[in-house]
């Protein structure tokens, strides 16, 4: 793909005939997927790390009703079009596509990316994203990137609201 400043927001079938372009071309899909409520310096480190291990990064966003389901009552702070917005103009972002399920397993059979990314918080041994084995299933490769430490949305809404 072109060096480019901003991603685009695509729906599902969209993006999976994006992801299947650029395979075809030679390019490595990279893949990750969260809430990205209130994006602060950790998610943007984040996503320009994934960013650095392929071609192309295509992001799963969390729906709203999903991220309720994951962090409860009050979340997310920002509605999912607009988390798609902010995603999408970092430069590090290609694609950004709303999910509505709790987990992304089946976005990530639709992308079917080279690599699926995802954050420390994941380790791979006590704790394993469940799109880990979608990925793996067709060849893909997984791999963990540390958080910055005393970067999360958590922290920043909990001091916020205290």
């Amino acid at each position: 793909m072109e060096n480019r400043w901003s991603g685009q927001v695509m729906d599902r079938a969209a993006a999976a005939a994006w992801a299947m372009d650029m395979r075809a071309a030679g390019r490595a899909v990279v893949f990750t997927n969260g809430c990205f409520d209130l994006l602060h310096r950790g998610h943007v480190d984040y996503l320009q790390r994934a960013r650095g291990l392929g071609d192309a990064l295509v992001v799963g966003l969390n729906g709203d009703a999903s991220v309720r389901l994951l962090k409860g009552a009050g979340r997310p702070i920002l509605p999912e079009a607009d988390r798609a917005a902010v995603l999408a103009s970092l430069r590090a972002v290609d694609v950004v596509v709303i999910f509505h399920e709790p987990t992304a397993e089946a976005l990530v059979a639709a992308i079917q990316p080279a690599l699926y990314v995802k954050g420390g918080d994941w380790d791979g041994t006590k704790r394993t994203p469940p799109e880990a084995a979608v990925a793996l299933s067709y060849g893909g490769r997984v791999q963990t990137i540390p958080y910055l430490p005393g970067r999360s949305t958590s922290e920043i809404v909990t001091q916020i609201r205290s």
